[in-house]
């Protein structure tokens, strides 16, 4: 699918090129800046030492920022199963939007409609698994939120881009803020680190924070379960996990 985009280069990547066989991921983000002006200047400024592949305005203008088989600074310190500091291995697609710090809004149907050409385009030009499309917020749960629970993803994957689940929403309803035992706590987490996310020590079932657990299933919710984001494990969340993990192992 065919599309446009302008350029307005960031000082912010890696000079060495990668191969084209590196890029494995595609992480989308919210600005998270009062302003779309802002947002730019921050991602153009060398100071700032941030910077993305491509921005997605609000008119639904896209932004070359960094050309794709060079690395952008967009995802930080990050891990998503074997990948460590996924800069690397992704492109990262920046949408405006203020986020929850500056009275977080929906994303514009236009942005949803550059997105969806950009990505489809990307996802067929690297061969990405679409299991490999992801958020900020997947990557890097202790200290991200976006792209947030206003981020249609669920849309998203009926357009053949990232993932979601395949149950009846109407019977998982049921089991919210239903609570759930030590034993099924065990499972979600395993659950979580099956699907990718950042489990610390679950290998060998050490101790790992409660905090930690709250912050991931916090983002887990915010992807999968997005009108309710409390970081608490419910019934709802269990049933979730397990089917994604089964479909996506």
């Amino acid at each position: 699918m065919a599309y446009k985009t302008s350029l307005n280069y960031s000082p912010s990547f890696d000079s060495k090129k990668r191969k084209k066989n590196q890029i494995k991921f595609i992480v989308f983000h919210y600005t998270g800046m009062k302003s779309e002006k802002a947002a730019i200047k921050r991602l153009t400024d060398f100071k700032s030492e941030v910077s993305c592949n491509y921005l997605i305005k609000k008119n639904g203008e896209i932004v070359t920022m960094v050309p794709d088989l060079y690395i952008s600074w967009h995802a930080g310190k990050s891990l998503w199963k074997k990948y460590q500091s996924l800069n690397k291995n992704s492109i990262g697609i920046e949408i405006t939007n203020p986020g929850h710090r500056h009275g977080y809004e929906r994303f514009s149907n236009s942005q949803i409609r550059s997105l969806i050409k950009l990505s489809r385009s990307l996802i067929k030009k690297y061969k990405i698994n679409l299991k490999n499309i992801l958020g900020h917020s997947d990557i890097a749960p202790e200290r991200k939120k976006d792209p947030g629970e206003k981020f249609p993803w669920e849309y998203l994957a009926k357009k053949n881009i990232g993932f979601w689940h395949n149950l009846n929403k109407k019977l998982l309803l049921k089991k919210r803020k239903i609570k759930i035992d030590s034993n099924q706590k065990k499972i979600f987490i395993k659950n979580l680190f099956k699907i990718g996310y950042p489990i610390k020590k679950f290998k060998k079932l050490a101790p790992y924070s409660e905090k930690n657990l709250n912050l991931i299933t916090k983002a887990f919710q915010r992807r999968f379960r997005q009108e309710l984001i409390t970081g608490i494990i419910d019934k709802e969340c269990l049933i979730i996990s397990h089917n994604l993990a089964k479909k996506l192992n």
